[in-house]
C-alpha cells in the first residue's frame, strides 16, 4: 500500500456527526450526559442519591479505552498483547500487587485478536467515545455504592438498569417527546454544549463538493437531533453540502450487517416510512447498510471501485468497521491529540458560563487521567531486579492498525490543499507516522517501545 494518503484521490468523503463534524464542549456535555443517567437510576430505579453529587476530582476517572467487566465490576486498561496494565474495582484503583494477583501476566479472559473482539458484549463494555465516558464514571460509582451497601458484593447485575436509562433518554422518540434530561437541555441552550463549525471547515466542505467529491453524512443519531445539530453548527442550508444523509445508521451494524438484515428506510417528518429493497438515488434515509450504499456510489461516480474515506471518532462504531468490513480509508478524530498539546491544566471556562448543571464541572475528557495514565502507552511493572518496561495500549495499537491517519479535529486539516499527502499508518512505518499534525508527545518521547 502507498505510504501516503490524499483526499484528492478519493471519490467519496463520508462523515460521522457527533464528535466528528460536530464538536461538543466536553466539560459541559459530560456533566449533562452523567446527569441524564444518574437521575434516572436514582428516581426510577431506587439507587443511592449520592450518585447525583459529583466533584471535579471525580472526573479524573474518565479515560477512553477502558473496559468494564459487567460481572465483577472491575474496570481494566489493556496492553496491546491483551494483558491488564491497570485496573480498578469501581473507582478504587488496584495496587500493583493486587493487580498481579487478580490478572497475572496473562491475557485478560475476554481478550481475542483484534478483529475478533467486539467492543460490546454481554460480559464487558468498552468505553471508546465521549458519549460513553460519563457512563464509565457513573458505573464505577454504582459499583462503589453497591459494594458498600451489600458488605463487599462480588457480582453485579446493574447493567440492565443502565440500558433502561439509555432507552429512556435516547430512544428514537425521546427528542420529539422531550423525554429525559439530555435532549430538552440541548434544545434549550445548544450554544452551551456545541461548538459551531469554523468558517475554515465550512469552506473546506464546499471545496470538496466543488472538486466533484460525493459527500456523505452517516450518523447513528436520529434525524430530528441530526437536523438540530447540523443547523446549529453549519447553518440552515447544511443539506446543500451533502449528497446523502443517513441517520439512525445503527453503526457498527451499518457496516457489518447484510442488506437483508438492515435495509434503508425512507423518512417523512422524521418518521421511518418504508423499507427499500435497494438504494437508487441520493437523499436522506434512515438505517441501511454499506453494501447498498456502495452500489449507489458506483452508479453516482461511474466507477467500479469508487474510493471512499470516512471520518469518525469511535474506533468501535466508525473506524474499525469501515476499514474491516468495507475496506474504506479511515480518518480517526482523536481529541486526545488536542488535550495532549493545547490545554494548560489551569485553563477553565469563565465564571459567567456557569449555570444549571454546573456544580460538578468536568475536566476536559480528552486530557490525561492521573488514575489511568496515558491513553497511548503505559508501563508494565518489572519483576524483582528488572526495570519497568513501556508498552503500547490496546487502544493505541488499534489506532495504527485500522486508521489511515489520526487528527485532532477536522479544523486541523481544513486549510491544507486537497492533494496534500499525509503519511499513513502502516506496518512498515513507525507507529507514529499517521498522526497529523504531530504524534502524541508521549509517543514522540518514547519512539522505541516494547511490542509483543
Amino acid at each position: 500500500m502507498a505510504q501516503h494518503f490524499s483526499l484528492a484521490a478519493c471519490d467519496v468523503v463520508g462523515f460521522d456527526l457527533d464528535h466528528t463534524l460536530c464538536r461538543y464542549n466536553l466539560p459541559e456535555s459530560a456533566v449533562l450526559i452523567y446527569n441524564s443517567f444518574a437521575q434516572f437510576l436514582v428516581k426510577e430505579k431506587g439507587y443511592d442519591k449520592e450518585l447525583l453529587t459529583v466533584t471535579p476530582e471525580d472526573w479524573d476517572f474518565c479515560c477512553k479505552g477502558l473496559a468494564l467487566d459487567l460481572e465483577d465490576g472491575n474496570f481494566i486498561k489493556l496492553a496491546d498483547n491483551g494483558t491488564v496494565l491497570r485496573a480498578s474495582h469501581g473507582t478504587n484503583m488496584m495496587a500493583p500487587e493486587a493487580l498481579v494477583e487478580e490478572y497475572g501476566r496473562k491475557e485478560w479472559k475476554h481478550f481475542m485478536s483484534d478483529a475478533g473482539m467486539a467492543c460490546r458484549s454481554g460480559k464487558y463494555y468498552f468505553y471508546d467515545n465521549y458519549f460513553d465516558l460519563p457512563g464509565a464514571l457513573l458505573c464505577a460509582r454504582v459499583v462503589d455504592s453497591l459494594t458498600k451497601q451489600n458488605n463487599g458484593q462480588k457480582t453485579f447485575d446493574f447493567w440492565k438498569d443502565i440500558v433502561a436509562g439509555i432507552q429512556h433518554n435516547y430512544k428514537m422518540s425521546a427528542f420529539k417527546e422531550n423525554c429525559g434530561i439530555y435532549f430538552p437541555e440541548i434544545k434549550r441552550d445548544p450554544g452551551r454544549y456545541l461548538h459551531t463549525c469554523p468558517d475554515s471547515v465550512k469552506k473546506w466542505l464546499q471545496q470538496l463538493k466543488n472538486a466533484g467529491k460525493i459527500l456523505l453524512l452517516i450518523t447513528s443519531s436520529h434525524s430530528d437531533y441530526c437536523r438540530l445539530l447540523c443547523e446549529y453548527i453549519l447553518g440552515n442550508d447544511f443539506t446543500d453540502l451533502f449528497d446523502i444523509v443517513i441517520t439512525n445508521a445503527l453503526k457498527p451494524g451499518f457496516f457489518s450487517h447484510l442488506p437483508s438484515q438492515r435495509p434503508f428506510w425512507t423518512l417523512e417528518n422524521d418518521e421511518e416510512q418504508e423499507a427499500l429493497p435497494s438504494l437508487d438515488k441520493p437523499g436522506w434515509y434512515s438505517q441501511g447498510n454499506a453494501v447498498h450504499l456502495y452500489e449507489l456510489l458506483k452508479k453516482m461516480t461511474g466507477k467500479n471501485e469508487p474510493k471512499v474515506v470516512y471520518f469518525g471518532d469511535s474506533m468501535h462504531s466508525d473506524i474499525f468497521p469501515a476499514r474491516h468490513y468495507s475496506n474504506w480509508e479511515t480518518v480517526l478524530i482523536l481529541e486526545e491529540l488536542r488535550g495532549d498539546r493545547d490545554r494548560k491544566p489551569e485553563e477553565s471556562e469563565p465564571l459567567e458560563k456557569k449555570g444549571k448543571y454546573e456544580g460538578s464541572k468536568a475536566k476536559p475528557l480528552n486530557t490525561l487521567s492521573k488514575k489511568w495514565g496515558s491513553f497511548f502507552i503505559d508501563s508494565v511493572s518489572g519483576l524483582e531486579n528488572t526495570e519497568d518496561s513501556l508498552v503500547y495500549t490496546w487502544s493505541c495499537k488499534r489506532i495504527s492498525t485500522y486508521s489511515t491517519i489520526a487528527i485532532p479535529s477536522i479544523e486541523a486539516i481544513a486549510e491544507l490543499p486537497l492533494d496534500y499527502k499525509f503519511s499513513r499508518f502502516s506496518s512498515s512505518n513507525s507507529k507514529t507516522a499517521g498522526y497529523y499534525p504531530n504524534p502524541p508527545l508521549i509517543l514522540s518521547n518514547n519512539e522505541t517501545l516494547t511490542t509483543k
